[in-house]
Formats: structure tokens, sequence, C-alpha cells
């Protein structure tokens, strides 16, 4: 297996780094998730493929987050949330672009990037959810 197949999370942050956002998609059961890992999840095949997932879906929970992680402070206070894509997959991630008052379960978000690697950790680009 070469090093652009392996399902792990740097490949996935690779693609991320592209402005892209893959899962991993079983070929046997056709279950579709992030992180990737090298085993499916669901029926335990490593019969698996990479799939570029959409970028917009609906906001199924959130939290603000005011007492951050360290490296977190400087963005205290922050939304972070899980939206289900349409494909079905279900991605945690911050919520910028959005007054917190004016966050609402249900509520469209897109993914967009920020490709700029950090000189501290985490040394990835991101990504994140915004307001379409």
């Amino acid at each position: 297996m070469s090093e652009t197949t392996q399902f792990t999370i740097e490949q996935f942050y690779k693609f991320i780094g592209e402005r892209k956002l893959m899962g991993a998609k079983c070929n046997k059961c056709g279950n579709i998730f992030v992180p990737p890992r090298p085993i499916c999840p669901k029926c335990l095949s490593e019969d698996l493929s990479w799939v570029q997932l959409g970028n917009r879906g609906k906001l199924l929970t959130y939290t603000v987050i005011h007492v951050a992680p360290e490296k977190f402070q400087n963005m205290a206070p922050y939304a972070f949330g899980i939206v289900e894509l349409r494909d079905g997959v279900r991605l945690p991630g911050i919520i910028q672009g959005v007054k917190h008052e004016d966050l609402m379960v249900g509520m469209e978000l897109e993914v967009d990037f920020d490709t700029n690697v950090s000189p501290t950790w985490p040394k990835w680009p991101r990504y994140f959810f915004k307001p379409p």
C-alpha cells in the first residue's frame, strides 16, 4: 500500500492541505467514515477506498468553549460542533463566522479550510465550519 492510499489521520490531513475533505468508504458494506482507519468499524473489512465528501451539512449539536485547553486559549470563547454532512458522515469541528448567540441546531454549515500550517501544535492544515 503506498503512502497516498493509507487510511490514516496523517493522510486525512494531507488531503485537508489540498482543500479536500476525504473519508474512507468500505467497498464491502458501503459505510463511509471519518476519521479514516484501515478497517471498517461496521463490518471489519479492509477493502476500502478514499471518497471525497460533500462540504455542506446541518449542525447536530454544539457547545461554546470558554475554558479552553492551553493550545486553544487564544481562541476562547469558540464554538465547537458536530455537523452531519449530506452523505451522512458526522464530522466534529470548530465553527467560525457566526455569532455564538445565532448558532442553532439544524442550521446549514459548510466546510472551509485553513491550509496555513501553524509553527506550533497542531502542525497540520485545518478545516472548520462556517455559514454558506
